[in-house]
């Protein structure tokens, strides 16, 4: 029929140009592939002859994964476990690269890695062995400010990463259980019976016997000399030297500055602590003590409990809100870097660009990002605000780099792949809570788990438990009537030292970055911002198949 022809001959003219407008569509939105330079593409262009066919028009050129800029502005909400980077070119062995970096606009870090401000996770132990690594550990401020002030103090009077808490009598006290802890080396007799005090005598564990259980210290302690004390600031090599000297006397030394006894340190504790991987300098300041930061909040009180801290000789301070775009934040901002112009202090917590941006006109040297992340934080399901993890890293560290702001990616952290995703996404330091919950270093007791794994405790910061010691002011709860629980309390199972696992941690995280062929964080940072790292968002069978699967059994080893 004519209709039929009349029909064939428009399509035959009008198709081909319609293919051709949508294909150009399509390569004007789509970005360039990764690893080929664009003089490659323009040579490949000119060897190539153009031709009119309709199979050349709906042809589309091929090309892996997408940039970060386009993959994050689709409007999802991405977590780490959601995206996979794709692997570039190695031509550096994994020892050549390097995680140095800053936790703030002056803080040096050998490593990335900053324990959180959680009352169990940071004390000055966690924070001694963090310093000691080559990180910092942020000291929680769910204590009084006097306390706080004095695990500021401990951290900047020892050079090792030991900690024993030492158990101190006066001379008139009496020894009643206290040898039952198989972990007590000794009990130390102070003039005044606490540690700001001259040292006098000590009961070591072989001197004691049941029946000198009711007489004084005084009547049977042995005298302190010289060579039971050592300065506070040996480091490991001296500590272990004495102790070879003194092995005949006793199997421990004890730390002490002029203002009284600092702790115990015990020849098993050096021979674990030497057993570990090798300790570099850490991270010191220019006094060379041990560097140290520690949590406050936006009160009025604060700036008392500031005060405390200066006078400690913290390094750098972290202002604790769950959303820290608030006018309270941005006056505490404003009244630090006024009070103390050569102090750091780090706003947050953020997770958008406009927030970010409000911090960093009021003048803050480090950003800290996360929202609802955290395995014990319920904020998103509370109060149904935050951002997955991934977006907003790369979100806060795509404005906060225009300014010279280092970002802290706050919360997430399982294993050392969400660490690689976090440092290439933009950050500089990863903060983490539950990854060293449960270790040697965290804060608590262990305890056993109905099931038999030995746990510490481990709890939210928004948990009733915690708000209840005063946490409540970092969700802005603390002048409510009614309290509202954003975290849990829950427990972690034993980990061993952070001294152990996060070297091992850190040789992962060097090894993911030698697969994305970059050698340190400014490179890796470089490689995503010019488009040349791809990814990927993984569907839930991927994830699974990223992971260990179809397997009877298993044991799951990281080192």
């Amino acid at each position: 029929p004519s209709w039929l022809v009349c029909l064939r001959t428009n399509l035959s003219l009008f198709f081909p140009q319609i293919l051709l407008c949508f294909s150009a569509v399509k390569s004007f939105s789509s970005p360039a592939a990764p690893l080929i330079s664009s003089a490659s593409r323009r040579s490949q262009a000119t060897a190539a002859p153009r031709h009119s066919t309709m199979s050349n028009n709906i042809a589309m050129e091929e090309e892996d994964g997408f940039g970060a800029k386009k993959l994050f502005n689709q409007g999802f909400s991405y977590t780490y476990d959601d995206v996979i980077f794709l692997p570039h070119y190695i031509d550096f062995p994994t020892d050549a690269v390097s995680l140095s970096t800053k936790l703030s606009r002056n803080i040096p870090l050998s490593i990335p890695c900053v324990s959180s401000p959680m009352d169990t996770v940071t004390e000055s132990h966690m924070a001694a062995a963090m310093a000691a690594l080559g990180g910092i550990g942020i000291v929680h401020y769910n204590t009084t400010p006097s306390a706080q002030a004095a695990f500021i103090r401990s951290v900047k009077s020892r050079r090792v990463p030991i900690q024993s808490s030492p158990i101190i009598f006066s001379p008139d006290s009496r020894i009643v259980n206290e040898f039952d802890d198989p972990a007590v080396p000794c009990v130390l007799v102070t003039e005044s019976g606490k540690p700001n005090s001259k040292l006098v005598g000590y009961v070591a564990r072989s001197d004691w016997s049941g029946e000198k259980q009711g007489a004084k210290l005084s009547d049977y302690m042995r005298p302190a000399d010289e060579s039971l004390v050592v300065p506070s600031n040996y480091d490991l090599d001296k500590l272990d030297s004495h102790l070879k000297q003194q092995e005949r006397e006793r199997d421990f030394a004890v730390l002490a500055e002029e203002g009284g006894v600092v702790d115990v340190v015990t020849k098993e504790d050096v021979e674990k602590v030497k057993g570990y991987p090798k300790l570099g300098k850490g991270t010191v300041s220019s006094d060379g003590s041990w560097m140290v930061g520690a949590a406050i909040g936006t009160r009025d009180s604060d700036k008392e409990r500031l005060e405390l801290l200066v006078k400690a000789g913290v390094d750098v301070v972290v202002l604790d809100s769950s959303q820290g775009n608030s006018i309270y934040q941005i006056e505490m901002i404003k009244y630090v870097k006024r009070t103390y112009p050569q102090l750091d202090v780090i706003g947050g917590n953020v997770v958008t660009m406009s927030q970010a941006q409000n911090l960093i006109a009021a003048g803050v040297d480090g950003l800290r990002v996360g929202m609802g992340s955290g395995s014990i934080c319920t904020t998103q399901e509370v109060c149904a605000v935050g951002r997955g993890q991934a977006t907003a890293v790369y979100k806060v560290a795509s404005v906060a780099s225009q300014s010279g702001v280092p970002v802290i990616a706050d919360g997430g952290i399982q294993y050392s792949g969400q660490i690689v995703k976090a440092l290439v996404l933009g950050a500089s330091t990863v903060m983490m809570g539950g990854f060293l919950a449960g270790s040697t270093e965290a804060p608590g007791q262990y305890g056993m788990h109905q099931d038999g794994t030995r746990v510490k405790k481990y709890r939210g910061m928004g948990s009733l438990e915690a708000m209840s010691k005063g946490s409540d002011q970092r969700y802005l709860g603390d002048k409510s009537k009614l309290k509202i629980a954003q975290g849990v309390v829950g427990a972690m199972p034993d980990k061993g030292s952070v001294l152990e696992f996060i070297p091992y941690t850190m040789q992962a995280v060097k090894q993911g970055f030698q697969d994305l062929g970059a050698s340190s964080l400014p490179s890796a940072h470089e490689l995503l911002r010019s488009q040349t790292l791809r990814l990927e968002v993984r569907t839930g069978a991927a994830i699974n198949e990223g992971g260990v699967h179809s397997l009877h059994s298993f044991v799951k080893k990281s080192f």
